[in-house]
């Protein structure tokens, strides 16, 4: 989520009150790796985070609440990963900017190749945010739909709802997915504090949760399935517009061990990394801040996509030397693309890997998703 110290712009609220959109993948300015944001001068980061306060909107450009799961059938014949984020921009006097994307990966299996679906909306207007209107206590509450929020039949389709409930429990609807996600684990401020600088550019918020207790159904196919598993949750905010003018790579690993892992690769325009970051959550709950050199990450391979034509890292080597990591990261399913032109003004690629490898020599095992940016060529 993104989803990272990175942006996926809502290129929607350009597009809708200027002429044109500005894209986080578009080239940044000549010899900088970041756009630098509008002056707030009301606004002196860092604050510190505070939870449940900041599960809410912020008053900032840019933001966003990202999840990412694995689900299983409760027979456990059959797997997926699944991907469901709300995004709001702000820019100025225009009407807050709105965008959703939910997607579904349904794993290879006996006699299935595995299979991926996703789909996008967007909406201008305060009426996004239903908080005010909910029935039961909740921090904040989204809906991506039209005029009449939580009202399927005026609109005539079902309501995208995420609902941040107190304590940390989450809910999630829309598109074929009904979860309820419980908090899990404590949440995981990245970069030490939750602050992740971007030099002249500003900087973000960061915290996740690594790992949520899931349950509910999820329809694919026509077909309505209980589901169980685990989910990853990115919150990220702040006073800035694009990073990384050359795109950037986000891996978030849950490993066999009761581990977890966030990588960030930011890309500037000529291809040098001016922001690499990791967090590791131990198994006991430690959480240590990683250094950039203490992370080596190489592709494996390709992957081109028929639809766009962009070419994609496909699998890759990971290397923590300071906790001994060493796995290798593969796509489930090849094509995980998400063309969302029409949405945030983007080509990104994300989705559900398996991990192998060793931690501290022994072997290890895991679930992954992988966010890519700023390989496709818009047309």
């Amino acid at each position: 989520m993104m989803r990272r110290g990175v942006l996926l712009l809502l290129s929607a609220v350009l597009a809708a009150a200027c002429s044109g959109p500005l894209l986080a993948n578009s080239p940044a300015p000549t010899g900088a790796p970041y756009e630098k944001p509008t002056a707030r001068p009301s606004v002196v980061d860092p604050i510190a985070i505070e939870l449940p306060r900041d599960d809410a909107p912020h008053d900032r450009l840019t933001e966003w609440w990202y999840v990412t799961g694995h689900l299983s059938t409760l027979d456990g014949t059959r797997e997926f990963g699944y991907e469901a984020v709300i995004f709001r921009a702000k820019r100025g006097q225009f009407p807050v900017t709105w965008a959703s994307h939910i997607a579904i990966t349904e794993k290879p299996r006996a006699g299935h190749a595995g299979s991926f679906t996703y789909d996008q909306r967007s909406e201008v207007g305060p009426q996004v945010d239903v908080t005010p209107i909910m029935s039961r206590p909740v921090i904040a509450g989204f809906a991506i739909t039209g005029a009449n929020p939580l009202d399927p039949a005026t609109l005539g389709r079902d309501p995208w709802v995420m609902l941040m409930l107190p304590g940390g429990d989450m809910q999630i609807g829309g598109n074929g997915l009904m979860l309820q996600l419980g908090a899990g684990r404590s949440p995981v401020l990245h970069d030490t504090d939750g602050w992740v600088a971007f030099a002249d550019a500003g900087g973000s918020y960061y915290y996740s949760r690594t790992r949520m207790p899931t349950a509910g159904s999820l329809t694919i196919g026509g077909q309505r399935l209980a589901v169980t598993g685990s989910s990853w949750f990115d919150h990220q905010w702040g006073d800035f517009i694009a990073i990384g003018g050359g795109g950037w790579d986000w891996f978030a690993l849950n490993l066999s061990d009761g581990s977890d892992l966030m990588l960030s690769f930011v890309r500037a325009k000529d291809g040098s990394y001016p922001l690499v970051y990791g967090t590791w959550v131990g198994a006991n709950g430690v959480v240590r801040h990683i250094e950039a050199a203490q992370i080596n990450l190489t592709a494996l391979g390709t992957w081109t996509s028929p639809h766009t034509g962009a070419t994609w890292p496909a699998a890759w080597r990971v290397r923590i030397a300071q906790i001994g990591l060493d796995v290798t990261v593969t796509p489930e399913v090849a094509d995980q693309e998400l063309n969302t032109l029409e949405s945030t003004g983007v080509i990104y690629w994300e989705g559900a890997n398996s991990v192998t490898g060793t931690l501290a020599g022994r072997p290890i095992t895991g679930r992954s998703y992988v966010e890519l940016t700023g390989y496709a060529t818009l047309r």
